[in-house]
């Protein structure tokens, strides 16, 4: 009799346990997004069972994230979209990895899409910070959490935690960079300076301008930098979209109107390596001077070529492979409703308020540690730079 009824509780156990397996499996939910830009849809389930995890490691429990990203038309998002969604894969969630074509309906289109998908947390890089209040305010009403990743989401209070590197010392590190190069606290100068920063509408900038520039600052001062353009105030030097050809066509009246008659330019604070690039390119088809320091930040293989070739100088790297570990620890911490450790919560207000954010550290790479910094890392074969 007690082995009989031993058999049939084990049966119900066995019964109630396939249920419960079957019920977490995310429910194998498609969205659908715009055909004007690649996506990625969240997989179906392969099978009803998961294999058993080990005590400590995470799970996701199949619950679908929905990723934003910008564009793919600069490699960083690429690569940030990709590690993101291989890295929230890895920990036991669905991915949802949008990526809006640097249109801003399109990114609001697929956040709508996302929401009304069943994703239980978005992690959004914004195209523009102040244009997403509306649809966010669907995610907050639907009890969305959301982490704005790499660019602030402005003016709204839907945005949970934000997750980027340390923007300041990106700048920072541009600034010193130069100051160490033309060894300003010793070398007579003058030296001529001109100013490339990015999209006015991303909060970013002026924590990029705002960091260099306090290192520059007391150096064009004094007169030992001088920018002969005059093109010094962040909305004269700003590049919308951080467009290459944007950037470029201004870098080539630059060019054509102050260092024509063989002035030369010695150094170009460039935030980004889109920019750069543009900078690059406008140098090789107008300048005759000796070539300038130019700055960067994002590592993109074209300017660590052009880094090999001796056209850029630096460029920061931010291992979005770090970034996209810190926001799976996010997402999970959320998603188990326990606390995030390690946050700011002092240096960055939306404007609704401080959002508690996790900051990276950026470092830069230039043709002394290039190789020991983004190949011996993996972050790029050799091949890749080829």
């Amino acid at each position: 009799m007690k082995k009989k009824l031993l058999s049939a509780l084990l049966s119900v156990a066995l019964v109630a346990t396939l249920l419960v397996g079957c019920g977490n499996n995310g429910g194998g939910t498609e969205t659908t997004a715009p055909a004007d830009d690649t996506q990625t849809e969240a997989p179906a389930d392969s099978s009803d069972e998961a294999p058993a995890e080990e005590s400590g490691s995470t799970t996701g429990g199949g619950e679908l994230i929905g990723v934003s990203m910008p564009t793919k038309d600069l490699q960083r998002w690429n690569q940030d979209g990709e590690n993101m969604k291989a890295q929230l894969e890895a920990a036991g969630y669905e991915v949802d990895l949008q990526f809006a074509s640097n249109d801003i309906p399109t990114q609001v289109s697929q956040i709508e899409n996302m929401i009304s998908g069943g994703c239980k947390l978005l992690v959004i890089a914004s195209i523009e910070g102040d244009s997403l209040g509306t649809v966010l305010q669907q995610a907050k009403e639907n009890d969305i959490p959301v982490i704005a990743y790499d660019r602030l989401i402005m003016n709204t209070d839907a945005v949970s935690y934000y997750a980027t590197f340390d923007n300041y010392l990106v700048g920072q590190k541009q600034g010193e960079f130069i100051v160490e190069q033309l060894d300003l606290d010793n070398a007579e100068g003058p030296f001529n300076l001109e100013i490339v920063t990015g999209d006015p509408g991303d909060n970013n900038v002026n924590f990029f301008y705002g960091g260099a520039m306090d290192v520059l600052q007391p150096y064009i001062d004094s007169g030992k930098l001088v920018v002969k353009s005059g093109q010094v105030e962040k909305a004269d030097v700003a590049t919308a979209n951080w467009a290459t050809d944007a950037a470029q066509s201004r870098f080539e009246a630059i060019i054509s109107s102050y260092y024509s008659d063989g002035t030369n330019l010695d150094v170009v604070l460039a935030s980004n390596d889109s920019t750069a690039l543009g900078v690059v390119n406008a140098l090789e088809a107008n300048y005759t001077g000796e070539w300038p320091i130019v700055t960067g930040q994002d590592c993109d293989v074209a300017n660590v070529k052009n880094i090999v070739a001796g056209k850029q100088s630096m460029s920061i790297f931010k291992d979005t492979r770090d970034l996209a570990s810190k926001v799976v620890e996010m997402v999970d911490a959320i998603m188990k409703g326990e606390d995030i450790a390690g946050l700011d919560t002092e240096t960055y207000d939306n404007g609704t308020g401080v959002i508690p954010s996790y900051l990276c550290e950026p470092v830069f790479a230039d043709v002394n540690n290039y190789k020991e910094i983004l190949i011996d890392s993996g972050y790029y074969a050799e091949s890749d730079l080829q």
